[in-house]
């Protein structure tokens, strides 16, 4: 391709349409709204991008991440650390294709997939992401509802309806701006981390078990009690919703649009969203260590529940207030989480259908689809039927992966569509590895559900 060629095609992907509705862009209410400096220090540059990997962040540390990671560090001890950490790299490098695309083509994923392929498949991966953006906000439902009863004494079914409420928290910190909402999660983030810090530091696990849970084992895949509750820490972990969110708020920043530009806003974007999630990966490590070293240790391996776990976590640490900061830092998750499976549906929406309705409507609506099966569940089964719903949620997410990923891949992989801001060939071989590390994860665990 000469260089002639190479700038039509970028111009191609910059536009994907002539005019009207089809250029509108991504959160317009928001779009390049955020200046970034051209120049001085790199800390201030970095400061600049700071935000969009930490609202992405969120989704990896959310209720549904604490109910598999409870459930695999009390059955299996530390041995699916290993599946948190590679979990973790994929959603890093995922994260950064999905930064890559919203930067480079100015369009977020659901408008990508909207102008690349047809009507019918673009109906079907919009219902297929709705699900997911459903079972997440059900996991922050469960969430949030726990960590009410646990904190205010609130029964479960009240807390529930109780999170319709977020909705308002929402609205009020978008009509302040988008930098109040980034300031907000990330005040939450550090409540989180440091609970989970000062846990760490009660149970005090020993460093040589920790480290041999970080080597692969050859029984997470040939279990099937271990691989279901490992692709519940995938789909906990790697958010298909977060791949439409982040290509879209990274263009909040008003970096220039241009070859300089965008390859400035990759690097600090990138840059960005790495370390936020190495934030993740420190909070999914400690749920799971927590719960090794306080129920697997101590013979209590059958904990699957946020409350059973809540109760027996001051004692057997030896720690009073242990038990209280494990529940504020459920609350705070749930809450963060609020924010993000917000925007995504938002994001989903107008990106595949073009339709706007209020923000307000939308969280509602999502929200109720959430409340529903909790309220139902628990009214059936009692509490204890939520923390199976709060894994399942999980397991769903995990099957929804393939398609959001295998699009995405396809994206940016392709040069005609990314000009020469396409991805090298090793980080395409890598990036079309990890799509069939979770396709064939994800078809092991229909079969073992299936015929087990």
């Amino acid at each position: 391709m000469t260089p002639m060629q190479e700038a039509a095609a970028q111009e191609r992907a910059w536009k994907f349409a002539d005019a009207g509705d089809s250029v509108r862009p991504s959160l317009p209410e928001v779009n390049a709204t955020i200046r970034v400096p051209h120049g001085g220090s790199w800390i201030r540059r970095l400061l600049a991008f700071i935000g969009p990997g930490y609202m992405i962040s969120v989704g990896y540390m959310d209720p549904g991440n604490w109910a598999t990671d409870l459930a695999g560090g009390a059955q299996f001890g530390y041995t699916l650390l290993t599946v948190i950490m590679l979990s973790n790299l994929m959603a890093i490098l995922l994260q950064a294709l999905s930064a890559r695309l919203g930067i480079v083509t100015g369009r977020d994923l659901a408008q990508a997939c909207r102008d690349h392929y047809p009507r019918p498949v673009n109906l079907a991966l919009w219902f297929v992401c709705e699900l997911a953006i459903i079972a997440c906000d059900l996991a922050e439902v469960i969430g949030t509802a726990i960590a009410l009863q646990l904190l205010f004494g609130i029964p479960l079914i009240g807390g529930a309806l109780i999170t319709a409420l977020d909705t308002f928290l929402l609205l009020l910190l978008m009509n302040k701006g988008f930098r109040y909402l980034e300031a907000f999660v990330i005040a939450l983030l550090i409540v989180i981390a440091t609970c989970f810090a000062v846990q760490i530091a009660a149970a005090a696990p020993p460093i040589a078990a920790i480290l041999d849970g970080f080597i692969p084992s050859p029984e997470i895949v040939t279990n099937p009690a271990m691989l279901y509750i490992a692709m519940g820490i995938i789909g906990a972990t790697v958010m298909p919703h977060n791949l439409y969110l982040h290509s879209s708020i990274v263009q909040t920043r008003a970096y220039k649009r241009n070859d300089e530009g965008r390859r400035d806003a990759i690097k600090w974007a990138t840059l960005d969203s790495t370390i936020a999630l190495m934030l993740a990966l420190f909070v999914n490590a400690a749920i799971l260590i927590v719960a090794a070293a306080a129920f697997h240790k101590t013979g209590h391996s059958d904990v699957a529940e946020i409350d059973q776990a809540y109760e027996l976590l001051s004692p057997l640490l030896g720690l009073g207030i242990a038990s209280t900061l494990f529940a504020v830092a459920l609350l705070a998750s749930g809450l963060n989480s609020t924010v993000t499976a917000t925007l995504a549906g938002q994001i989903v929406m107008e990106g595949f259908l073009r339709l706007r309705i209020p923000h307000w409507a939308r969280r509602l609506l999502t929200r109720g689809l959430a409340i529903i099966p909790v309220v139902f569940v628990t009214a059936i089964y009692g509490e204890k039927g939520t923390a199976n719903l709060l894994v399942l949620s999980q397991v769903i997410l995990s099957m929804q992966l393939p398609f959001a990923v295998i699009p995405l891949v396809q994206f940016v992989t392709n040069r005609d569509k990314m000009g020469s801001f396409v991805v090298s060939r090793g980080i395409a071989l890598l990036s079309w590895l990890v799509a069939a590390i979770i396709l064939a994860l994800n078809f092991k665990l229909l079969y073992d559900t299936i015929f087990s």
